[in-house]
Protein backbone atom coordinates (compact mmCIF):
# COMPACT_ATOMS: atom_id res chain seq x y z
CA UNK A 1 0.00 0.00 0.00
CA UNK A 2 0.86 3.53 -1.15
CA UNK A 3 2.00 5.13 2.21
CA UNK A 4 0.07 8.70 2.62
CA UNK A 5 2.57 11.75 2.30
CA UNK A 6 1.34 14.73 4.39
CA UNK A 7 2.91 17.53 2.54
CA UNK A 8 0.53 20.06 1.21
CA UNK A 9 -1.36 19.05 -2.00
CA UNK A 10 -0.31 22.48 -3.14
CA UNK A 11 2.81 21.92 -3.53
CA UNK A 12 2.89 19.77 -6.12
CA UNK A 13 4.07 20.84 -9.22
CA UNK A 14 3.27 20.21 -12.88
CA UNK A 15 4.98 17.18 -14.45
CA UNK A 16 6.14 15.48 -10.95
CA UNK A 17 6.53 12.37 -11.19
CA UNK A 18 4.49 9.90 -8.57
CA UNK A 19 4.28 5.88 -8.04
CA UNK A 20 0.59 5.15 -7.28
CA UNK A 21 -1.76 1.84 -7.10
CA UNK A 22 -5.17 1.87 -9.18
CA UNK A 23 -7.53 1.88 -6.32
CA UNK A 24 -10.84 1.53 -9.25
CA UNK A 25 -11.19 1.45 -12.94
CA UNK A 26 -14.46 3.24 -14.59
CA UNK A 27 -15.33 3.75 -18.18
CA UNK A 28 -13.76 7.06 -18.55
CA UNK A 29 -10.40 6.42 -16.36
CA UNK A 30 -9.16 4.97 -13.24
CA UNK A 31 -8.31 6.05 -9.54
CA UNK A 32 -4.87 6.10 -8.52
CA UNK A 33 -3.75 6.96 -4.67
CA UNK A 34 -0.52 8.72 -5.31
CA UNK A 35 -0.43 8.91 -1.34
CA UNK A 36 -1.44 12.54 -0.89
CA UNK A 37 -4.74 13.28 0.70
CA UNK A 38 -6.77 14.13 -2.01
CA UNK A 39 -6.91 10.95 -4.72
CA UNK A 40 -5.63 11.11 -8.59
CA UNK A 41 -7.63 10.37 -11.11
CA UNK A 42 -6.46 9.37 -14.66
CA UNK A 43 -8.35 10.15 -17.45
CA UNK A 44 -8.94 7.62 -20.04
CA UNK A 45 -6.91 9.98 -22.69
CA UNK A 46 -4.16 10.13 -20.73
CA UNK A 47 -3.65 6.48 -20.09
CA UNK A 48 -0.88 6.13 -23.46
CA UNK A 49 -0.82 8.35 -26.17
CA UNK A 50 -2.36 5.84 -28.74
CA UNK A 51 -5.88 5.81 -28.74
CA UNK A 52 -7.66 3.35 -26.12
CA UNK A 53 -11.28 1.84 -26.29
CA UNK A 54 -11.10 -0.02 -23.13
CA UNK A 55 -9.07 1.40 -19.61
CA UNK A 56 -9.27 -2.16 -18.48
CA UNK A 57 -6.76 -2.53 -21.69
CA UNK A 58 -3.93 -0.65 -20.00
CA UNK A 59 -4.37 -1.20 -16.09
CA UNK A 60 -6.31 -2.90 -13.87
CA UNK A 61 -7.12 -2.54 -9.99
CA UNK A 62 -3.89 -3.22 -7.59
CA UNK A 63 -1.38 -2.20 -10.23
CA UNK A 64 1.03 -0.47 -9.19
CA UNK A 65 2.18 2.92 -12.19
CA UNK A 66 4.16 5.57 -12.66
CA UNK A 67 2.32 8.74 -13.01
CA UNK A 68 3.09 12.38 -13.74
CA UNK A 69 1.22 15.56 -12.51
CA UNK A 70 -0.95 17.32 -14.85
CA UNK A 71 -2.55 20.07 -12.43
CA UNK A 72 -3.88 20.43 -9.19
CA UNK A 73 -7.96 20.89 -8.49
CA UNK A 74 -9.64 21.23 -5.11
CA UNK A 75 -11.20 17.72 -4.82
CA UNK A 76 -8.76 15.70 -7.14
CA UNK A 77 -4.81 15.38 -8.35
CA UNK A 78 -5.14 15.43 -12.13
CA UNK A 79 -2.49 12.56 -13.37
CA UNK A 80 -1.15 11.29 -17.12
CA UNK A 81 0.91 8.04 -17.70
CA UNK A 82 1.93 10.04 -20.64
CA UNK A 83 5.61 11.30 -20.03
CA UNK A 84 5.35 14.75 -19.74
CA UNK A 85 7.71 16.85 -22.11
CA UNK A 86 10.73 18.12 -21.12
CA UNK A 87 11.06 21.23 -23.12
CA UNK A 88 7.24 23.27 -24.12
CA UNK A 89 7.68 25.35 -26.82
CA UNK A 90 7.78 28.30 -24.37
CA UNK A 91 10.65 26.66 -22.78
CA UNK A 92 12.88 26.41 -25.92
CA UNK A 93 15.40 29.46 -26.48
CA UNK A 94 18.48 29.71 -28.56
CA UNK A 95 22.01 29.31 -27.10
CA UNK A 96 20.26 26.67 -24.61
CA UNK A 97 22.39 23.46 -23.94
CA UNK A 98 19.62 20.66 -24.11
CA UNK A 99 20.74 16.53 -24.39
CA UNK A 100 18.84 13.89 -26.12
CA UNK A 101 18.64 10.77 -28.53
CA UNK A 102 19.25 10.63 -31.95
CA UNK A 103 15.74 9.44 -33.57
CA UNK A 104 16.62 9.67 -37.50
CA UNK A 105 19.05 10.28 -40.08
CA UNK A 106 19.15 12.17 -43.30
CA UNK A 107 21.61 12.71 -45.99
CA UNK A 108 21.21 15.95 -44.91
CA UNK A 109 21.54 15.76 -41.54
CA UNK A 110 20.03 14.32 -37.83
CA UNK A 111 16.84 14.58 -36.34
CA UNK A 112 17.37 14.37 -32.23
CA UNK A 113 14.48 13.81 -29.40
CA UNK A 114 14.95 16.48 -27.14
CA UNK A 115 12.24 16.04 -25.32
CA UNK A 116 10.15 18.33 -27.09
CA UNK A 117 6.77 17.96 -28.93
CA UNK A 118 9.36 17.54 -32.25
CA UNK A 119 12.15 16.89 -32.49
CA UNK A 120 15.12 19.00 -33.39
CA UNK A 121 17.42 18.38 -36.72
CA UNK A 122 21.49 19.29 -36.70
CA UNK A 123 22.09 19.95 -40.54
CA UNK A 124 25.07 18.61 -41.43
CA UNK A 125 26.80 21.45 -41.39
CA UNK A 126 26.62 21.56 -37.69
CA UNK A 127 27.06 18.10 -36.59
CA UNK A 128 31.30 19.02 -36.47
CA UNK A 129 33.92 21.24 -37.53
CA UNK A 130 35.50 20.78 -40.77
CA UNK A 131 33.83 19.10 -43.70
CA UNK A 132 31.72 16.11 -42.70
CA UNK A 133 30.47 13.76 -45.74
CA UNK A 134 27.58 12.17 -44.16
CA UNK A 135 25.99 12.38 -41.19
CA UNK A 136 26.18 8.57 -40.21
CA UNK A 137 30.21 9.58 -40.40
CA UNK A 138 29.77 11.98 -36.93
CA UNK A 139 26.32 9.86 -35.43
CA UNK A 140 24.37 6.84 -35.74
CA UNK A 141 20.65 6.21 -34.47
CA UNK A 142 20.23 5.57 -30.70
CA UNK A 143 23.62 7.96 -29.81
CA UNK A 144 22.78 10.36 -26.59
CA UNK A 145 24.09 13.60 -27.53
CA UNK A 146 24.69 16.95 -26.55
CA UNK A 147 23.85 19.89 -28.82
CA UNK A 148 23.17 23.87 -28.43
CA UNK A 149 19.55 25.52 -29.77
CA UNK A 150 20.69 28.10 -32.34
CA UNK A 151 16.77 28.78 -33.64
CA UNK A 152 13.00 28.12 -32.81
CA UNK A 153 10.61 28.58 -35.37
CA UNK A 154 7.39 28.65 -33.26
CA UNK A 155 4.94 28.58 -36.10
CA UNK A 156 6.55 26.31 -38.41
CA UNK A 157 6.94 24.04 -35.07
CA UNK A 158 11.31 23.87 -35.88
CA UNK A 159 14.15 23.75 -33.77
CA UNK A 160 17.41 23.77 -35.40
CA UNK A 161 20.29 22.26 -33.35
CA UNK A 162 24.24 22.52 -33.26
CA UNK A 163 26.91 20.18 -31.94
CA UNK A 164 29.54 22.28 -34.00
CA UNK A 165 28.94 25.44 -31.34
CA UNK A 166 29.70 23.38 -28.45
CA UNK A 167 33.00 22.33 -30.01
CA UNK A 168 36.38 23.61 -29.15
CA UNK A 169 37.75 25.84 -32.94
CA UNK A 170 40.59 24.79 -34.70
CA UNK A 171 43.81 26.48 -34.89
CA UNK A 172 45.41 26.52 -37.89
CA UNK A 173 48.99 25.92 -37.34
CA UNK A 174 52.10 28.27 -38.44
CA UNK A 175 53.31 27.58 -41.94
CA UNK A 176 56.95 26.38 -42.13
CA UNK A 177 59.59 28.18 -43.65
CA UNK A 178 60.33 28.06 -47.64
CA UNK A 179 62.54 25.27 -48.73
CA UNK A 180 64.71 24.48 -51.24
CA UNK A 181 66.61 21.30 -52.67
CA UNK A 182 69.47 22.26 -50.64
CA UNK A 183 67.24 22.68 -47.35
CA UNK A 184 64.89 25.69 -45.28
CA UNK A 185 66.39 28.90 -47.04
CA UNK A 186 68.00 31.14 -43.63
CA UNK A 187 67.22 35.19 -43.54
CA UNK A 188 70.61 36.05 -44.10
CA UNK A 189 70.70 33.39 -47.52
CA UNK A 190 67.48 35.62 -48.94
CA UNK A 191 68.93 39.09 -48.46
CA UNK A 192 72.17 38.38 -50.12
CA UNK A 193 70.15 37.31 -53.13
CA UNK A 194 68.00 40.35 -52.61
CA UNK A 195 70.77 42.98 -52.64
CA UNK A 196 73.87 40.88 -54.66
CA UNK A 197 75.21 44.59 -56.52
CA UNK A 198 75.34 46.01 -53.30
CA UNK A 199 77.09 43.28 -51.78
CA UNK A 200 79.64 42.90 -54.79
CA UNK A 201 80.56 46.50 -54.71
CA UNK A 202 81.46 46.41 -51.09
CA UNK A 203 84.01 43.45 -51.90
CA UNK A 204 86.07 45.84 -53.79
CA UNK A 205 89.46 46.59 -52.83
CA UNK A 206 90.06 50.45 -52.11
CA UNK A 207 93.02 52.23 -54.26
CA UNK A 208 95.76 53.08 -52.04
CA UNK A 209 97.32 56.50 -52.15
CA UNK A 210 99.80 55.85 -54.14
CA UNK A 211 97.72 54.71 -57.21
CA UNK A 212 95.60 57.20 -56.86
CA UNK A 213 98.66 59.79 -57.80
CA UNK A 214 100.11 57.93 -60.44
CA UNK A 215 96.22 57.43 -62.52
CA UNK A 216 96.51 61.27 -61.99
CA UNK A 217 99.62 61.75 -63.63
CA UNK A 218 98.63 59.97 -66.20
CA UNK A 219 95.93 61.59 -66.98
CA UNK A 220 97.85 65.16 -67.19
CA UNK A 221 100.56 63.44 -69.55
CA UNK A 222 97.48 62.32 -71.72
CA UNK A 223 95.83 65.66 -71.59
CA UNK A 224 99.25 67.44 -72.73
CA UNK A 225 100.60 65.41 -75.16
CA UNK A 226 96.73 65.59 -76.66
CA UNK A 227 97.55 69.71 -76.35
CA UNK A 228 100.79 69.53 -78.26
CA UNK A 229 99.08 67.82 -81.46
CA UNK A 230 96.66 70.01 -81.72
CA UNK A 231 99.25 73.09 -81.53
CA UNK A 232 101.64 71.39 -84.14
CA UNK A 233 98.19 70.45 -86.52
CA UNK A 234 97.47 74.51 -86.63
CA UNK A 235 101.04 75.37 -87.37
CA UNK A 236 101.24 72.55 -90.15
CA UNK A 237 98.12 74.52 -91.73
CA UNK A 238 99.37 78.19 -91.08
CA UNK A 239 102.88 77.35 -92.82
CA UNK A 240 100.75 75.61 -95.64
CA UNK A 241 98.37 78.61 -96.24
CA UNK A 242 101.73 80.90 -97.06
CA UNK A 243 103.25 78.66 -99.40
CA UNK A 244 100.32 78.52 -101.41
CA UNK A 245 99.48 82.18 -101.31
CA UNK A 246 103.58 82.74 -102.08
CA UNK A 247 102.75 80.64 -105.23
CA UNK A 248 99.77 81.93 -106.54
CA UNK A 249 101.18 85.38 -105.96
CA UNK A 250 104.10 84.11 -108.46
CA UNK A 251 102.11 83.12 -111.23
CA UNK A 252 99.42 86.01 -111.06
CA UNK A 253 100.54 88.42 -114.44
CA UNK A 254 101.03 92.18 -113.24
CA UNK A 255 99.42 94.80 -114.86
CA UNK A 256 103.09 96.27 -116.37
Amino acid sequence: MVTTDTSPVAALEPKTQLTGKIIKTTLAGALVDVGKELPGVLHISQLQKEPVNKVEDVVHEGQTVDVWVRRVRKDRIELTMIRPLAYEWKDLEPDTVVKGKVVRLESYGAFVDIGAERPGMIHISELARGYVKSASDVVKEGDEVEAKIINVDRKKRQIRLSMKALQPEVVEEEKPARETKHGKRGKKHEEAEIQPEETHAESEPELTGMQVAWQVAQERAKSKAKSQRVKRSKSNSSEQEDILNRTLEKRLPTGA
